[in-house]
């Protein structure tokens, strides 16, 4: 891989061991990918937050860090929501570690925003490069933005952020980016309907691009739900939408075509007796918060109802949380069910998430089942 003399330097340790340690990281992420250079990027996302997940080994190497990222970079959820985790039952050690983790990151200068959906704060323009993990906004950002990135790991994308550039390969090449199977929904679907799908078709997609031909145009959260399945089920970093998605009239209509009927889609979406509602596998945006405000008024949760989002959302709509929270409902932020320790008490939970569908078992071993949000608010005030 081509680097130029400041890139070389780098490399050599002329700048520090910190931009070398990613120098190096990014030298051979382009090694094995193939890359002909780095281009530079206008912003990062930063995953491997929670304690939960990177555990002391993690912390001692964002401990080793030094210097200042060179773009826009934002941190992804941790382990606890850093206002109520005692409400979460997170012990003593692991808030004190989880502040430590979270330092580390500040120090770096990375936005603490501590949240899966970084795109609700700042879009990224069309034809922009970046260095995101978090596999719901990569293919959020590549499918429905038009911007460019590579699903990236934790180390990658802090590496990208510390240097401003990212191997150029993949997903920052139009040639990359062209769709590879027709997906053909006959029917109408409602929104968590959208997230199914994606679980359904993950395994069958793995590592292809599909382009969908749907009833009606999404809106942002159906395709956030659906991406959002899509890459956790099945890898897929970015799919296009006939009629809608920015760049689904640059490439040719694929040769090979696969129907979904509904009744695969509802069969997933049936659920029995669980203990515990959990919402916002990615987070909850606004629209989706009033959603639930309306669903829980004038009404008491009869089973625990979890709700997360990020913080800079619930800044902006205090007053919907207010009417959630007044049913019993708990509404937190900076965290979700997967990368906390909320779950661990608790042997089965309902989810509105595809994602979650997916993650849970792995990550929490806890029994997981999904339906709809409106189904989920329906059980747990006893309505279902």
């Amino acid at each position: 891989m081509y680097l130029t003399k400041e890139e070389e330097r780098i490399y050599e340790g002329e700048f520090g061991e910190t931009l070398e340690k990613a120098m190096r990281i990014l030298v051979s992420l382009g090694e094995i990918y193939e890359a002909s250079h780095l281009i530079p990027i206008s912003s990062a996302h930063i995953s491997g937050a929670s304690y939960k997940t990177i555990g002391d080994a993690g912390l001692l190497y964002l401990s080793s860090l030094s210097g200042k990222v060179k773009v826009k970079s934002t941190l992804n959820p941790v382990g606890m929501d850093r206002e109520r985790w005692r409400e979460m039952k997170i012990s003593n050690e692991f808030y004190e570690k989880q502040k430590e983790i979270i330092e580390c990151y500040k120090k770096l200068g990375i936005e603490d925003v501590c949240s899966c959906t970084p795109y609700y704060l700042q879009k990224p323009k069309y034809g922009d490069h970046l260095a995101w993990s978090e596999s719901n906004a990569v293919i959020y950002a590549n499918s429905v933005l038009g911007a460019r990135t590579n699903r990236e790991g934790a180390p990658g994308a802090l590496a990208s952020a510390l240097i401003g550039k990212t191997p150029f390969y993949g997903m920052h090449k139009e040639e990359e980016r062209a769709p590879e199977v027709q997906i053909v929904v006959k029917e109408e679907l409602e929104e968590e309907e959208y997230g199914a799908l994606g679980h359904l078709l993950g395994e069958t997609l793995r590592d292809s691009i599909p382009v969908f031909s749907f009833k009606k145009r999404l809106n942002e959260d159906e395709m956030k739900k659906l991406g959002a399945s899509l890459a956790a089920t099945g890898a897929v970093q970015l799919f296009h939408i006939k009629g809608q998605t920015p760049e689904i009239s640059l490439h040719p209509e694929p040769k090979e075509r696969i129907e979904i009927e509904r009744e695969d889609i509802e069969k997933l979406m049936e659920f029995s007796e669980v203990e515990v509602i959990a919402l916002g596998c990615p987070h909850l945006s606004e629209r989706e918060l009033y959603r639930v405000a309306e669903l829980l008024e004038g009404k008491k949760i009869k089973k625990e109802l979890w709700v997360c989002t990020s913080r800079f959302i619930k800044n902006g709509c205090r007053d919907v949380i207010k009417k959630i929270e007044r049913s019993g409902a708990k509404v937190i932020c900076d965290t979700c069910m997967v990368v906390s320790p909320l779950l661990e008490n608790y042997d089965s939970v309902l989810v509105e998430s595809g994602k979650a569908l997916k993650y849970v078992p792995s990550m929490c071993k806890v029994d997981v089942q999904m339906t709809t949000l409106e189904n989920c608010v329906k059980y747990a005030v006893g309505e279902l």
